[in-house]
């Protein structure tokens, strides 16, 4: 598999990572065992990249992982870990903690679960609204000086405290949804991470599934987030839906799925942007994997992004409220 180079001065990481929330119960009930066959298949392709967050399943995620990597070469894999969200016992959201001293504890629970030495990206999962950015920052950088954590990075963030965290210590990538469906980073955000050198790491590139081709809203089960989610329910899933279907004919008349067309896509936008796919089967990664033995002409890129025009996609208002309001060049 081809590497690429997170940000400036990153790890070097296949072209492509392994998302693993969904194995975890976010998008409802999951196979421990399939999890972990998928892992290993990620690594036997030459995914070296594996996402997670401390809060998925409330340490569930990490725990399986550390399953799956244990008595693997520490370094022929990267572990890519979000912090900072905070869960009550139901699995309610509460907010988020990114203060120094919550960091470094977050991270000494997150080294015992994997268990392994060092993390290569740590970053918070959101902007804390009560802490600057700057000593989120400076915290995560100590555990850099200590050598508990390789490389810093963010999540969610638009480009004002993009910069404020790059003055305090170089960023290897910005973690923030990306796909046909979801391209608001183009805007602003995308211009400023290429500016400072840092890569983006795109989550979401199926748009939770929406554009796999074969998302059945009727079958969501009632833990599974996208429950909940505006893009998923009613009159936006049935406009969304038909999108998904323009591009499946778009996709099928160049001899590809929709998930590879739409992974193709992102893949296409430029090697600074490293697609994660969320897979939690081996069919699935597989399927996911295959897009990059396609290369995108111009046409087929046009021909893609007329099927899923920005202007059609419904519900995703929501999302763009939280960024606005997460973000700290909103706090005044």
């Amino acid at each position: 598999m081809k590497t690429t180079t997170l940000g400036k001065t990153g790890p070097q990481t296949s072209v492509v990572g392994l998302g693993c929330m969904g194995m975890s119960g976010m998008y409802g009930p999951s196979d421990r065992a399939e999890s972990i066959a998928t892992i290993h298949a990620a690594f036997d392709a030459g995914v070296t990249l594996l996402d997670t967050g401390d809060f998925y399943g409330m340490g569930h995620n990490e725990m399986l992982i550390g399953e799956a990597i244990k008595g693997r070469p520490r370094d022929s894999f990267l572990l890519s870990v979000k912090f900072g969200a905070l869960r009550a016992p139901n699995g309610g959201w509460l907010g988020y903690d990114a203060r120094p001293a919550a960091v470094k504890t977050a991270l000494a629970y997150t080294l015992q679960r994997l268990g392994v030495d060092y993390i290569d990206v740590h970053r918070p999962s959101r902007l804390d609204p009560n802490v600057p950015i700057e000593d989120t920052i400076g915290a995560i950088a100590d555990m850099v000086k200590e050598g508990y954590v390789r490389n810093i990075g963010l999540s969610e963030v638009g480009s004002d405290t993009i910069r404020r965290a790059a003055s305090v210590h170089p960023i290897s990538d910005l973690q923030i949804e990306y796909s046909l469906m979801s391209r608001g980073i183009e805007a602003e955000i995308l211009p400023t991470v290429r500016e400072l050198g840092i890569s983006v790491t795109a989550y979401g590139v199926l748009s939770r599934g929406l554009l796999s081709g074969a998302f059945n809203p009727s079958v969501i089960a009632a833990s599974d987030f996208r429950a909940h989610s505006p893009r998923f329910q009613g009159e936006n899933a049935e406009r969304n839906q038909a999108l998904a279907k323009a591009l499946q004919e778009v996709a099928e008349a160049r001899g590809m799925s929709a998930s590879q067309a739409a992974i193709a896509w992102v893949v296409a936008q430029g090697q600074d942007i490293v697609p994660l796919i969320g897979a939690r089967k081996r069919s699935q990664l597989s399927e996911s994997l295959g897009a990059l033995e396609k290369t995108l002409t111009a046409d087929d890129i046009a021909h893609i992004q007329a099927a899923v025009p920005t202007d059609a996609v419904a519900g995703t208002r929501y999302a763009e409220q939280m960024m606005s309001h997460l973000d700290s060049e909103k706090r005044g």
